[in-house]
């Protein structure tokens, strides 16, 4: 049998069979120690005979059990390291103490007693020299097997902290083997970490070629997001599976692990500085105030819970009606606490629709907030489309019932959560929340102590009904990606930051402002599910590249959907202290003309006319463009079913 052969019988046994072994070979090393001890001792082979026995027994019975208690033979020999050799040492100096006890302070004739201590010094020569002999052997062996087998191969972007520790976890972990380094550094290129080259950005393509890369590891966390998206741009060409670490605040608790790394998000790709919040102006409008905020649990809402929170409020009123949800940001926020070792009791659950008046009379009279975020709505265009009813109800009268009990209990000031499609809506949803922004207008211009206030974005990445999730799902399935349409663009925030803006304009309010923010310029939905594709390592299926991984499907607008959206009704918008938030002032309907629609409306809402409904949010929403004919599935029903019954 070859040396070869030898070692992939060793390294094929089962792990309690080479802890076995290990024993064995280190009771050979305890009297393999006695009988150089004796050697180096007296300088004669023969006179040492059966005078090595007894020593030798002591050494086996005292050196086992230690390293076994130790955890000598829980460590993998092939990966042995600094830690192993640590080990041993201690392992090896508390089996000193009393071997030399015995036969070098006791002394047992007929054994010299310098052998009591020289055979422990030669024992720890011997055992750290079999692990290292078993870490180059069979650790190299075991390695250039690992090389071969269909592991990603990968360059890790990124040779500063969080990238050699990354380096270090793949390492370990063997789930990816790491071929270099990338880094914009001129100091550290063509050095080596850990015998891993760094080169620099421009040798990418070269790198990648030359060694079969097939991912590529953001480890920048303390990068600008413009320079994250920068380097996304060049990698795109590259066709490489591309993942990240989180950002710097996120790893600072630990060390960076495999499980950290993450697929990269749209806000990776866009580019845009993100809103830096104030913190002593917030921390002024809600520290020691009572907070109330309504959809708690949507994506907005607990975002919004999350940094009202840190501010410290005298008391966190969640409203949410859907049971799960208002849990899971409960949780959330106790944990929350417990990590700056506050108490929680001053954050309350509450379920309630923001419809049920009674409900929300009793909540708005026991805690009188002094603060209210209103961030319930029903927002996803199609099923509005298809319940318009529903929509209307939760989303224009169920405004206008807050808002109204805000004034009559105190609250300083009231912010709604918009949207950009209130702009000229052509939908149930868009429509239902300009006449939402109306009442608060209108609302504002009678007078009075309550400041109400807006704030309009567009979508908002990672909330749910986000298509970016939509896209990675369909591309983890093989595909295709769905798009409504070839042109549509829409506006892109993060969750972080819509909920910053939305805290500020409650700071900044003066009463019927519509505050929105520059999100820069809108994204092609197309662009966003290429990037997607590619950065998945994957390629487009299309006439061009007929044989690629996924393709793009144009399914075709939805009811209600526009091929871009807004922010500005009009186009005068006026500067604010923020340098990324504007306000505009915009044309309502004096209260009292919109109260008598309100009240037809409400009757079409008790009667359950999705057709009067929407015919009178065209008469209080001049803007409103409906781009379909009516698809209220229950209205659909009802014409069906009437249409049969006339036939028979």
């Amino acid at each position: 049998m070859t040396a070869n052969m030898l070692i992939e019988r060793l390294l094929g046994i089962p792990r309690t069979a080479k802890r076995a072994i290990a024993l064995g070979v280190d009771a050979m090393l305890c009297v393999l120690a006695v009988v150089l001890a004796f050697y180096l001792r007296l300088g004669d082979w023969s006179v040492i005979g059966s005078n090595i026995i007894a020593p030798s027994l002591v050494s086996i019975v005292i050196a086992l059990p230690i390293f076994v208690t130790m955890g000598l033979y829980r460590a993998i020999f092939r990966y042995a390291g600094w830690s192993s050799v640590m080990t041993i040492a201690r392992a090896v100096a508390f089996y000193a103490i009393p071997y030399a006890i015995l036969y070098g302070l006791v002394g047992m004739p007929p054994v010299p007693r310098t052998v009591g201590l020289i055979q422990p010094l030669l024992l720890l020569l011997f055992v750290g020299s079999s692990r290292t002999f078993t870490r180059v052997v069979l650790g190299e062996r075991y390695l250039a097997q690992w090389r071969k087998r269909d592991v990603p191969v990968v360059l890790i972007y990124g040779a500063g902290s969080a990238g050699r520790q990354l380096a270090g976890a793949l390492r370990a972990s063997q789930e990816m083997r790491v071929v270099g380094f990338i880094d914009d550094d001129p100091t550290l290129q063509r050095a080596t970490i850990d015998n891993v080259v760094v080169h620099g950005p421009n040798d990418l393509a070269r790198i990648t070629e030359r060694r079969g890369v097939t991912d590529i590891l953001l480890a920048i966390p303390s990068a600008t997001r413009a320079r994250r998206a920068e380097i996304v741009r060049e990698l795109r060409e590259l066709n490489l599976h591309v993942r990240t670490l989180p950002g710097v605040i996120d790893i600072a608790r630990g060390n960076v692990s495999v499980s950290d790394l993450r697929e990269l998000d749209i806000e990776d790709l866009l580019g845009r500085p993100a809103v830096p919040p104030d913190f002593d102006l917030l921390a002024e409008t809600i520290a020691g105030k009572v907070v109330l905020v309504t959809g708690a649990g949507g994506s907005i809402g607990s975002e919004l819970c999350r940094q009202i929170a840190r501010q410290q409020p005298a008391t966190l009123l969640l409203v949410e009606m859907c049971e799960y949800n208002l849990y899971a940001i409960h949780q959330n926020l106790v944990a929350q606490c417990a990590e700056h070792d506050e108490c929680p009791e001053h954050i309350v659950p509450l379920l309630a629709s923001v419809t049920d008046e009674r409900r929300m009379e009793e909540i708005f009279a026991s805690w009188k907030p002094e603060l209210v975020f209103h961030a319930a709505a029903y927002k996803h265009v199609p099923l509005v489309e298809h319940n318009i009813v529903e929509g209307v109800r939760n989303n224009a009268i169920g405004t206008h019932v807050c808002a109204r009990l805000a004034r009559e209990h105190g609250t300083a000031r009231f912010v709604l959560i918009s949207t950009d499609k209130a702009v000229r809506p052509t939908n149930i949803m868009g429509a239902s929340k300009r006449l939402s922004e109306m009442v608060l207008q209108a609302m504002n211009d009678q007078g009075g102590q309550t400041v109400y206030a807006m704030v309009r974005f567009g979508n908002v990445l990672g909330s749910s009904g986000s298509v970016v999730p939509l896209f990675r799902r369909q591309v983890a399935a093989g595909g295709p990606v769905t798009i409504t349409h070839a042109d549509i663009t829409r506006y892109f925030m993060t969750i972080p930051e819509a909920a910053q803006l939305v805290l500020h304009a409650g700071a900044m309010a003066t009463g019927g402002d519509v505050f929105v923010l520059d999100m820069g310029e809108p994204a092609r939905i197309i662009d966003l599910a290429r990037n997607i594709i590619e950065l998945s390592g994957l390629s487009v299926r299309d006439a061009d590249n007929p044989d690629g991984d996924i393709a793009i499907e144009v399914v075709g607008l939805r009811p209600g959907e526009k091929l871009y959206e807004e922010l500005l009704i009009g186009d005068d918008p006026i500067a604010t202290s923020h340098p990324r938030i504007m306000r505009a002032r915009e044309r309502f309907l004096p209260m009292p003309q919109l109260m008598a629609k309100l009240d037809v409306l409400n009757a079409a809402i008790a009667e359950g006319d999705a057709h009067a409904a929407q015919q009178l949010l065209r008469a209080a929403v001049p803007e409103y463009r409906p781009s379909s004919a009516l698809v209220d599935w229950i209205s659909k029903q009802q014409r069906e079913a009437g249409e049969e019954v006339a036939a028979e």
